[in-house]
This record gives structure tokens, C-alpha cells and sequence, in this order.
């Protein structure tokens, strides 16, 4: 037997029953390596123990991490059963529209894991044309869009194709106060009010308990309002209610998604790491990268339908470990960077780079066997078989050159399938953390760039007062920003004229090409 089938053999592990293998041969370590790592394991092992039974394991916000173990009772809670009986109601028209239509689509309004997860799993399941197809092949499911940034383009492609009277809202956020979800559930009433219609009687919420969009939903009365727990964070909420209502309002079954999941806990619950996929994934990211994050993360599934993979998993990896401070407050400047495209498309967009340039990361290729058709091209080889042989050429073209290449291979893409990819890649970080030290469940920076965005908001704000009850000021960003009393904010404030000159009101500019600057006008 030769070296490299022998390297295949020792490090690849295989769920038979689920379908699903890992093999790590393609990475640059040695026995000694793993070795090395035995308190690590260890220790993460015990920390894994504790989230799973209950402990605080987010100190900063004091609070539990339960996605591990709440979905493995999910399927027989209350929520389960009263989210399909919800969706089951529209389904059938049980449950009709304020316009007395049935339900035709359903906008999820959400950002990060809210929209994510849910965006993941309809490309995965029911692939990029779903909304297009009759509703006989939806099998009277809904159309589903969604809303995901406070981008006034984004709402108005929606708003061109949406009929208000037979559109289904589902708002999704935690807090109840997350800005660009609240701007468009605001834009979305304005809407509906303008259709002379009740923007609550086609609106349902998925939030905690007490929230600000709790209280506003169960006031005005909207559909229904769903809760969901304080202790899963966005990132992570896929296998929870944020992912079951959009993902069974378009016919996929969640409980097979979450048989999965809990199919790859299981496996990643293994007390030998050798034997343990999750525990030998964080190994490899941690080796390669030295501990500190040295290698970027390289997703290639070759499966188009898997095309989001790689920026669900830029939130879970990135989010979780990019951090300024260890558990004991030091400095360490930890994470991961993830980027990704769809093999073979890859081979013209960036593989290039990844073959011949430098040696900065490692990749995953992640291989669905089963072709969802078979389309001869040349005799009995169909082209499903030439993208295999592409990722074959490929992975041998890369570990020639010394490049490290992880491949995962699922027989088939279903629920299940993705259900196990997804708790893979959550029980990886969640065990990386605890290699490095650091809380895997909060997330300081988002929060200070909210923070530096009200204070931007505010000094609008601040512009728009002192320069009220001025007939006319005309000059350059520097000149304004000047009379107002806000010289040191020069930048910021020319940043709001500009904005303002484009979008009608009081401010227009004009380009002096002899001082090189915008002189602005306002009104």
C-alpha cells in the first residue's frame, strides 16, 4: 500500500449510516501534532460538557449557549407542534390574508443568522428558481424573499414583485431592536398603509420574550408571535424556530434537518478525538494555523446549490472567533478568515491564486455523489462525472504544489445532509474557541460598530439643528462644517452632504474644478 492511501485510510473518518466522511490525509500534520494536542482536546471536551449542560459559557452577556441541546428536544416541544399547525393553516388556506387571499410568499426580515440560515437552506433545498416555479410544482408552498440590510434597493426589487394583499411578513430578531430589521418592518408597514392595508394582519414575529418587537407585535395584535430563546445566538440559530418557519413554510422538512443535526452531535460528542470529526477539524484549523488564525479558510463545495456555504460559514467562523480579548482579558487579536466560492466555478475565479500564488490557507472541498440528474455528455460519462474529475484534478493539482486540502463527501444533498454540515461546522468553532481561549458566543465588535453608527446618526442630526433658520449657506464640507461649530468632524459631515445632495431636500452640489471640491448648497 502506498504512503498517500495509507495517510487516506488512517485519517479519514466515515459516519456509514449517515453517509458522511471527513478526510483530513491532505493536511500538513503528524502524529506528533495531534500529540501535542492532548490537554487541548481534553480541556475543550470538559467545556463542551458544560454547554451542554447548562452553564454560563457567554460571561460577558451571563448567559447559557443551548443550541446543542435544545434542538435535541425541539421536535417534541410545544413550539415544534404549534409552528407546523401555523404553517399547515396557511398551507391549506385555513389561515387567509386580512385581503381574504390564501398566502402566495412570505418575506423573511432579518440580518446575520436571521436571514442566513434560512437564505442557506432554501438555496440548498429548493434551489435558486423555487420562486418561479408554478404553484403546482411548489406543491402550493410559499414564494419566499427576503430582507437582510437597511438597503433602499433591496426593498424596492422586493416591492416590485410582491402582492402586498397576499404576502405572508416574517420579522425575525432576538433583541426586537436590530436597526436595519426595524427600518424595514417600518418601510413595510408605510407600504401596506399606502395599499390601505393593515401591515399586522399579514405579519407574524419571531423574537424573545419581552422585547421591543414582542410588545409591538402582541399590541397590534399581528398574526402570531413566536419565541425564541435568549440562550442561541443569531449565528447559531438555524436548527431552532428562526429556521423552522421559513424553511416549512416552503415545504422543506425540518424535522429530517434536525435528525441530522443531532445525528452529527452524536458523532462530535465522542470522547477520542481521533474518532471525533469536530475535534480533528479544529485540530487542523488550529495547526495550520499556528494557533493564531495564519491560514484562511478556503470553502469549495462542489454542489451549486451549496453556493451560500461559504457565507453562512463567514459569519459562524468569523463572528465567533475574531476577537481582541482571551477569556482572562489579554490581547490576542484571534481569528479566521473565510472565503469561498462553488467548485468548478472556482477554476476560473480564484483557483489561480490558490495553485500558484501564496500559501496562505487551507481549503475544504465538500463533494455531494449522488447527481441530482444524469446528463450524458459522451458516451456513459455524464456531466456530474466531469465535475468530479475537476475536483479530483483539482485536489491533485493543490497537494502537488504543497497545499493543504481537507475534503468532506456526502452521498446525497437533503435536510439531513445539511443538518450534519451545519452541526459540524457549529461543534468546530465552538471547540477551536476553547483551543484558544476565547468566548465563541458574543460579539464586542459588532456591537462597538452600532455604537460609532448612532454616533454618525447623531451628528446628522446635530448638522441638520445648527444649520436650521439659515436662508442660504453655500462653501465647501470644510466651510459648513466650519459654521457649524463641527470643524472637527470635517470628514464625517462632508459624508452627510453628499449623501443628502443625492437624495433631494435641502442640499445641492456642484464640482469647482479650479479649488478641486464640491461646493454645496443648502436651502
Amino acid at each position: 500500500m502506498d504512503e498517500w492511501t495509507s495517510r487516506n485510510l488512517k485519517y479519514t473518518l466515515i459516519d456509514g449510516p449517515g453517509a458522511f466522511a471527513i478526510d483530513f490525509a491532505g493536511m500538513d500534520f503528524s502524529d506528533g501534532d495531534l500529540k501535542n494536542m492532548a490537554s487541548k482536546f481534553a480541556a475543550a471536551a470538559v467545556e463542551m460538557g458544560k454547554i451542554e449542560a447548562g452553564e454560563i459559557k457567554n460571561p460577558d452577556e451571563k448567559r447559557k449557549v443551548t443550541h446543542f441541546s435544545d434542538r435535541a428536544t425541539y421536535v417534541n416541544s410545544t413550539l415544534f407542534a404549534t409552528v407546523e399547525a401555523f404553517v399547515e393553516d396557511v398551507h391549506s388556506g385555513a389561515v387567509l390574508s386580512a385581503a381574504g387571499k390564501r398566502f402566495t410568499a412570505v418575506v423573511i426580515n432579518g440580518i446575520g443568522g436571521s436571514a442566513l440560515g434560512p437564505q442557506l437552506m432554501q438555496f440548498a433545498m429548493n434551489g435558486p428558481y423555487w420562486n418561479e416555479l408554478s404553484d403546482a410544482k411548489r406543491r402550493n408552498y410559499l414564494k419566499i424573499y427576503f430582507l437582510d440590510n437597511t438597503d433602499s434597493s433591496e426593498f424596492s426589487d422586493l416591492a416590485a414583485v410582491m402582492d402586498p394583499a397576499s404576502t405572508l411578513h416574517v420579522v425575525i430578531s432576538k433583541s426586537g431592536g436590530t436597526q436595519e430589521t426595524k427600518n424595514n418592518m417600518i418601510a413595510m408597514e408605510n407600504l401596506y398603509r399606502q395599499n390601505g392595508l393593515d401591515f399586522a394582519r399579514f405579519a407574524v414575529a419571531i423574537t424573545m420574550k419581552g422585547s421591543e418587537l414582542d410588545r409591538k407585535a402582541r399590541d397590534a395584535q399581528w398574526l402570531r408571535v413566536f419565541e425564541m430563546a435568549e440562550s442561541i445566538g443569531g449565528r447559531t440559530s438555524e436548527t431552532s424556530i428562526v429556521g423552522h418557519l421559513p424553511a416549512a413554510l416552503t415545504g422543506i422538512d425540518f424535522r429530517e434537518f434536525l435528525n441530522g443535526a443531532c445525528r452529527m452531535d452524536e458523532w462530535t460528542r465522542i470522547a477520542d478525538p481521533m474518532k471525533n470529526p469536530a475535534a480533528l477539524l479544529s485540530a487542523m484549523w488550529y495547526i495550520a494555523g499556528k494557533g493564531k488564525g495564519d491560514r484562511n479558510m478556503v470553502i469549495v463545495p462542489y454542489s451549486d446549490r451549496l453556493v451560500l456555504l461559504s457565507r453562512y460559514l463567514q459569519q459562524l467562523v468569523m463572528e465567533s472567533l475574531g476577537k481582541a480579548l482571551d477569556l482572562d482579558g489579554k490581547v490576542v487579536h484571534q481569528g479566521l478568515s473565510v472565503f469561498g466560492n462553488k467548485g468548478g466555478t472556482d477554476a476560473h475565479a480564484f483557483i489561480q491564486q490558490l495553485n500558484d500564488g501564496r500559501d496562505d490557507f487551507f481549503v475544504t472541498f465538500i463533494e455531494i455523489l449522488k447527481d441530482s440528474a444524469r446528463y450524458s455528455i459522451s458516451g456513459d460519462v455524464a456531466m456530474g462525472d466531469y465535475l468530479h474529475g475537476f475536483l479530483e484534478g483539482l485536489s491533485e493539482a493543490l497537494r502537488g504544489k504543497k497545499r493543504q486540502v481537507i475534503r468532506i463527501q456526502v452521498e446525497k444533498l437533503g435536510a439531513a445532509e445539511l443538518g450534519m454540515l451545519i452541526a459540524l461546522y457549529e461543534r468546530a468553532v465552538a471547540m477551536y474557541a476553547e483551543y484558544i481561549h476565547i468566548n465563541a458566543f458574543h460579539q464586542p465588535g459588532v456591537q462597538a460598530y452600532k455604537l460609532a453608527a448612532k454616533g454618525v446618526l447623531a451628528l446628522r442630526e446635530e448638522l441638520i439643528s445648527k444649520l436650521a433658520g439659515k436662508s442660504l449657506t453655500s462653501g465647501t464640507a470644510e466651510e459648513i462644517a466650519e459654521l457649524a461649530g463641527l470643524g472637527d468632524r470635517t470628514v464625517a459631515v462632508q459624508g452627510w452632504l453628499d449623501k443628502a445632495s443625492c437624495n433631494g431636500g435641502r442640499v445641492r452640489r456642484t464640482f469647482d474644478a479650479r479649488r478641486g471640491a464640491w461646493i454645496y448648497t443648502i436651502k
